[in-house]
Order: structure tokens, then sequence, then C-alpha cells
């Protein structure tokens, strides 16, 4: 079975500069009209991959499947990208320890199998492909240290986390190149943690207290380094409120992903749309409901586009149409639904 770090040297597609230290610039992306936004229900990544490919087949993804357990959560998925840096399951959580455990392999065999499944599947896809992992705040929220606080709490563990972070992102972007040579990757982060880590609200690891808020700048600057050294496009996804946009943007993420429903700051998304930000907008409930027409759901966001004051004729350009956040709590038959209605709505975006 393969692993996300076992790759030829030359798998790097053309263009990207594959390494870790510098700023890396990646190519001019292309968006696709709709996308998910990355977990699934199931537990069969090849079944899955399928799925995906064939409900959104001009930006499809590498589905999670946090069904399947520890390991294939949000948490322990990132985990096992890291490079010399490792992770053990407890009771509480994932903690970093000194040496790989039987956790981390079993994390790392779930990104094998995914890769597997890509290969498999959509080996002679062609256009824009996107991969999702956990953001360096959200990790290090998600992560304990030995002394048992949150890595959150220390500059030099974020530092670290950050840095093991980028090469392991690099090694994944070249490994699912290497998969899909007419790829063109985009790296998606989730960050549902920010707004918590800017505020204050992260619960201690004893959960009596909470842990003291992270100044806006140290956020944006963490943020920043991992971005430049991505060699790939950016997505920076929330779908919690009071998602930081104005702060993402500045980050350098070429893409915000963002639940429609939770967005108050119009000045944040006017700002990003004028500056050339691309728009990932989460439309449907990641969980069962009844969800109309996909016309009502178009009509809804070209609403709101007029509200922001741009001309009709950008909308469709500017944004792509996703669920409102990822589909793990949904049934199979919804999040089958749930993709093919934001792939229809976003053909009622379209000039006429």
């Amino acid at each position: 079975m393969t692993s996300a770090t076992d790759l030829p040297d030359d798998s790097t597609r053309a263009g990207r500069e594959s390494g870790t230290g510098d700023d890396v610039r990646p190519a001019l992306p292309v968006w696709g009209p709709a996308t998910g936004v990355g977990s699934l229900p199931g537990s069969d990544p090849v079944e899955a991959m399928r799925l995906v490919v064939g409900e959104l087949p001009d930006l499809p993804h590498l589905p999670e499947l946090p069904g399947r357990g520890p390991g294939s959560d949000l948490i322990g998925r990132a985990a096992a990208l890291l490079v010399d840096l490792y992770v053990d399951l407890t009771p509480a959580g994932w903690r970093l320890v000194p040496r790989p455990g039987a956790d981390l392999r079993r994390a790392q065999e779930a990104m094998a199998r995914d890769l597997d499944a890509l290969y498999e599947v959509a080996e002679r896809y062609v256009g824009p492909f996107k991969i999702q992992v956990a953001g360096p705040w959200t990790l290090a929220a998600g992560l304990e240290r030995t002394r048992g606080d949150r890595a959150v709490v220390d500059p030099g563990a974020r530092r670290d986390l950050a840095q093991s972070l980028a090469e392991g992102i690099a090694a994944h972007v070249a490994a699912v190149s290497a998969r899909v040579p007419g790829a063109s990757v985009l790296v998606q982060f989730d960050e549902p943690s920010v707004p918590a880590v800017l505020q204050g609200g992260l619960p201690t690891v004893s959960g009596f207290g909470k842990l003291s808020a992270v100044e806006s700048h140290v956020v944006e600057e963490q943020l920043t380094g991992l971005v430049q050294r991505v060699p790939a496009p950016v997505v920076l996804h929330c779908c919690a409120q009071r998602a930081p946009l104005d702060l993402f943007r500045a980050a350098g993420a070429q893409g915000l992903s963002f639940d429609l429903g939770l967005v108050q700051d119009l000045d944040a998304v006017g700002t990003a749309i004028e500056a050339g930000t691309h728009l990932f907008v989460g439309v449907v409930p990641g969980t069962d409901t009844d969800l109309g027409r996909p016309k009502a759901t178009a009509s809804r966001v070209q609403a709101w586009w007029r509200e922001l004051g741009f001309p009709a004729e950008e909308l469709a350009g500017a944004v792509t149409l996703t669920p409102s956040c990822g589909l793990a709590g949904a049934s199979e038959a919804y999040a089958r639904t749930a993709m093919t209605h934001v792939r229809e709505a976003a053909k009622y975006l379209l000039p006429e």
C-alpha cells in the first residue's frame, strides 16, 4: 500500500515549486461552479470518490470519511500528514508524543487508502481538484501537549506544527498530483476553531476554564506563513459564526469558504470580491432537510449578490456553490442530493 509521502522525485506538477522553505507561487487557479466541503457519510473511499466525481464533475474533492473512526477525523487526518511530529489517541483526544504508534499508523493507512481510491477512480480526470486538511490553528487547538495543555497556548509548539504541516501538505499535493496528473490541485484549510481562538472561547483541557485569546495579528502571521509555503492555491474554510474573512483574505487565501447564512459582514465580503478573492458559498445545510428547488437556492444567492452591489454578470465567475459545511452527519441519500443540488443551482447563476 502506498503512503502520502512515498513519491517519485518528479511527481510534482510542472510549474509548481515543491520546496518547503521559500515562498511558493502557484499558478493562477481555475475554479469550478460547485464542489463539496470535504466530509461525507460512509466508510468506503472508492464509493465516496465515485460519488464525488459523478455529482461534482467540474470541481471534485478528496472525500473525508470520519465515520471510519479515529484517524479519519479532522485532527487525526491532519496529524497523519505531519513530518517528524507524532500523535497518539487518548480518552481526551489526540496528543503529541515523542514517537509514532498504532493510532498514527491507522491514520496514515486511512490516508493511503484514500489515495489508492483516488487513483482507481479519477486517474484520468483533468481539471481543478480540491483537497482538505485542518488548518494550523484548528490543529493546534485540537492537539494536547505531553504536559497536558493544548498546543495552541505554546508559541513554539504552534510554530513547529505549522512548519511540519507545510512540509506534509507539500508532500500530499505531490501525492495527489502523481495519482491524477491532469489535476490542478487546490488546498482547503479547515479553520473552524479560529473564531474561538481569537475570542478566548476555547476551553482548557480540564474544561473548567477558557484559554486566553490570541491576538489577530499573530493568527494572521502564522496563516500567512503557511499559505506562502503551500505549493497550490489555498482556500480558507470556516463555517462557524464570526468567521474572520478579512483576516483570512489578508493572510493570502485565494478563496474563502463560508456558510452564507452565518456571514453578516457584507463589507468584508465586498472587500474580498474587489480584491479578486474567490468565494465558496455554502448554501444548503449539512444535515438532512428538504432542500426545495435548485432555482430557489440560486435566487437566494442572486439576491445576496445584488445586496453586495456587484454586476449580475460577474456572479457565476466569482462564486462556487457548496454545502454549508461537511456532510458527515447526513444520510448517504441526502449527501448525494445535496451535491446534486449545488451543482444544479450553480447552472442558474450563469448569465442568460
